[in-house]
């Protein structure tokens, strides 16, 4: 349940107070709608990246190295995470087919088990099968980008209007 806003304002929900908002704010800062989008695409897209707890990590390495906002990518990774995890299974197929690899078994249970029993020969035995996944994944990942920068430009672009003209972000010097 949400509470109430300010008075006359109807209550807003998890997504509104928890993304839109925080995008608003992000935009009325001053990052432009063309930025915010970089940087969600970019996070979207290595939040999925096959190998779980590295995505943090490359969002990082990203935000760096090419000057994106670390918030928006935090954002986007994180909310890209509950289809990594089904997506990872998808990426490692496509890897082994592109390579003619032998499909490998993938019982989650029994995967955990021998990685706590033998941590060493689980990446001996199971290394090879995340290069594949990521080799898959390297092959979705510029549609994917593509696909969500372009999508996202235009609504952000409409945001950042609705803010100008209501007079919460300074118009951009010409």
């Amino acid at each position: 349940m949400s509470l109430p806003g300010p008075a006359g304002e109807a209550p807003r929900g998890f997504w509104r107070r928890r993304v839109g908002d925080l995008l608003l704010s992000l935009l009325a800062e001053g990052l432009t709608p063309e930025k915010l989008a970089l940087g969600l695409a970019t996070g979207l897209v290595l939040g999925l990246f096959p190998i779980v707890g590295a995505t943090t990590l490359l969002c990082l390495a990203a935000g760096f190295v090419f000057r994106l906002n670390h918030v928006a990518l935090q954002l986007a990774n994180h909310l890209a995470y509950p289809l990594q995890l089904p997506l990872i299974l998808a990426f490692v197929r496509l890897g082994e087919r592109l390579v003619g690899a032998r499909p490998v078994s993938f019982d989650p249970l029994t995967l955990v088990h021998h990685f706590h029993r033998d941590p060493a020969g689980f990446l001996r035995e199971f290394g090879l099968t995340g290069l594949h996944g990521i080799l898959g994944w390297s092959l979705v990942a510029p549609v994917l980008f593509a696909a969500a920068f372009f999508t996202l430009r235009p609504i952000l672009r409409q945001l950042d209007t609705g803010l100008r003209r209501a007079g919460r972000r300074p118009a951009v010097p010409s």
